[in-house]
């Protein structure tokens, strides 16, 4: 009876201790601060806690859903949100989750309405066909303006901080420094200017299962598209019009009249 009794006390003294803290920590100006609260454990201390007297009863109107969790620690809490998604639908991280689910199904089925990596989200960018922009919130990529000294020529180089510090990215293909015009970063120019490309701008971190793939494996940078885009093509025929604009220097009026002829004949 005695050790029953000191049991009580200490479940009560515990119910008292957190419910204090839960007022300390989601109170503020006599307000809840937050717009809800889910209380989640393995055993029925949650729903005791609810039922208290002891909670706070600003807390208790806001409460929304109960749930049972299989695990302690970040684990718990992760499968605490997961239980709580019907209650939590607008939360960043189930939003996160259910972005990235649909930008890896679009990958899956292979459907060409979407992109990854700097070089092709800034060129589907630049055509207006990105609907969604996905970026991690902490990307490190810096967006450079260079200036070839030697020729006046400027380009647009996307660079790490580590990259930059390697001694060959900021240099030409004869092995001239580059002037570094202006320096940005990628992350602060695209929250600026992804309205004027017609898209939606969401971020996501690399804490979920999903974020951490798309982090790693993609870059932290993609986007979902309003219709398929070819990149690959696109890359050909860039580089077609590389090998034509080099060959012009060395082709007289002549040829390139012979071969315009020839394209000509190919279309008839």
């Amino acid at each position: 009876m005695r050790f029953a009794r000191l049991r009580v006390e200490k479940r009560q003294h515990y119910v008292r201790k957190v419910a204090e803290m839960c007022t300390q920590l989601f109170i503020t100006n006599d307000r809840p601060n937050v717009i809800g609260l889910v209380l989640a454990g393995s055993a029925e201390f949650k729903k005791e806690l609810n039922a208290s007297q002891l909670f706070d009863p600003r807390l208790a109107a806001i409460v929304q859903k109960i749930v049972d969790v299989s695990y302690g620690g970040e684990n718990g809490f992760n499968q605490a949100i997961e239980l709580s998604q019907d209650a939590l639908s607008d939360i960043k991280f189930i939003r996160e989750k259910k972005l990235l689910v649909n930008y890896f199904g679009e990958i899956a089925k292979d459907t060409g309405k979407f992109c990854f990596g700097v070089k092709d989200t800034l060129a589907a960018l630049e055509m207006g066909a990105v609907e969604d922009l996905i970026v991690w919130e902490d990307l490190p990529i810096n967006k450079l303006l260079v200036r070839n000294k030697e020729t006046s020529e400027e380009k647009t180089l996307y660079l790490t901080e580590a990259q930059e510090k390697n001694n060959e990215a900021l240099k030409d293909e004869n092995g001239n420094d580059l002037e570094v015009k202006d320096k940005v970063s990628l992350l602060e120019w695209l929250s600026n200017n992804f309205k004027s490309f017609g898209a939606s701008l969401s971020f996501v971190t690399n804490k979920s299962q999903e974020g951490s793939q798309f982090c790693r494996g993609f870059g932290g940078i993609g986007g979902l598209l309003r219709y398929q885009v070819d990149f690959l093509s696109m890359e050909v025929n860039e580089l077609d019009l590389d090998d034509d604009d080099s060959d012009a220097g060395s082709d007289s009026d002549g040829e390139r009249d012979a071969q315009a002829d020839d394209i000509d004949g190919d279309f008839m």
